[in-house]
């Protein structure tokens, strides 16, 4: 009998070996990213460093800016293999330093995303403070670079959490604070070009569409559950625009869009729903519903006003519609290959 080469012996696949070899996997994923992390961050306290170095060199030997240039060329000269070293570079981790003068703050916060994150952070933001909470937002939510420009360009930092609501006297704390925090206004969906004539429909048709941006202006935590969800009450049918389930809240969220400006009927409209998703769909596990009503304007005197004696947890906000951003979302920064480009020489 011929025997089969060594390397086509097929042997049986002993007890647990598949279970055993994902478990691998996993592990060396797991250290793979550990090591990129670990990577990563010293890469970024070393670019502080050498900010800081220049920095105080420069202004305690009164070094001009041509410095920066001879030191790229030699940096470059001793490190062939290095990227990072260009004039260009050098720069940013000049700015890097003056941006950011404790290096504790750096270590715990900075070194946790990349340098093309503190890039961004850098040329969009002019002020320390909208530096840090876009630093934060970063590490917490988990942002990509594009995500985080796409935020600034927003202005997130100044719609977050400004919905007009009456969270605090229909929810126990610390419940209304995170509900709060996971409202908007003005919501922006700049993703959406919508004629004169477009209905409510269109709107929602064209969210949905574009969901992926959607959910990413409603912010991390949402899961969606339907459009035009349907809920029968007696012997009626009732229809939410549309119905999600907010992981972080564990509470239903009604979504209701209203193409034209805010009026005091829609409260009440929304609290018969939340009541009816309380009752027909809330486990017993979940948060109480909570109510978001989008519309074209609203008076936040009567905002306030309609919400005062609800029972049931709303929230009322503006959107707003343009077609301008995909245009911003270049906006002057450099694009991740210019960067790259400009590191390697």
């Amino acid at each position: 009998m011929k025997e089969q080469p060594m390397n086509e012996i097929r042997t049986a696949e002993p007890a647990g070996y598949a279970e055993f070899l994902a478990e691998l996997k996993q592990r060396i994923e797991r250290a793979q990213l550990r090591a990129s992390l670990a990577v990563n961050r010293e890469l970024v306290l070393l670019y502080w460093q050498i900010g800081r170095e220049i920095l105080s060199r420069q202004d305690r030997e009164s070094w001009g800016a041509k410095v920066i240039d001879r030191l790229a060329a030699d940096l470059k000269r001793s490190f062939p293999d290095m990227r990072g070293f260009s004039p260009r570079n050098l720069k940013y981790m000049r700015a890097f330093a003056e941006a950011w003068a404790e290096e504790e703050f750096v270590q715990a916060v900075l070194a946790q995303i990349t340098w093309y994150h503190n890039i961004a952070l850098i040329e969009k933001l002019q002020t320390a403070e909208d530096r840090e909470w876009y630093a934060r937002a970063t590490v917490q939510h988990g942002w990509s670079r594009n995500i985080l420009v796409h935020q600034i360009e927003s202005a997130l930092h100044e719609r977050q959490g400004k919905a007009v609501t009456n969270f605090n006297r229909a929810l126990p704390s610390p419940q209304s604070d995170l509900a709060q925090q996971m409202t908007k206004d003005p919501y922006k969906f700049d993703f959406l070009m919508l004629g004169i004539d477009s209905q409510e429909r269109d709107l929602e048709r064209g969210l949905l569409e574009h969901l992926r941006q959607f959910l990413l202006e409603l912010g991390v935590g949402f899961a969606f559950v339907g459009s035009q969800y349907r809920l029968q009450v007696g012997s009626e049918e009732f229809v939410l625009d549309l119905l999600f389930y907010h992981l972080k809240l564990r509470a239903y969220v009604v979504v209701d869009l209203k193409m034209q400006a805010f009026r005091p009927e829609f409260a009440g409209k929304m609290n018969f729903y939340l009541t009816a998703v309380n009752d027909l769909l809330r486990h017993q596990d979940d948060q109480p519903s909570i109510g978001l009503i989008l519309c074209k304007t609203r008076d936040r005197v009567v905002a306030e006003y309609s919400l005062r004696d609800v029972s049931k947890p709303i929230g009322v906000s503006e959107y707003q519609l343009a077609a301008a951003l995909p245009e911003k979302l270049k906006g002057t920064l450099p694009t991740i290959e210019e960067l790259e480009n400009e590191l390697s020489e």
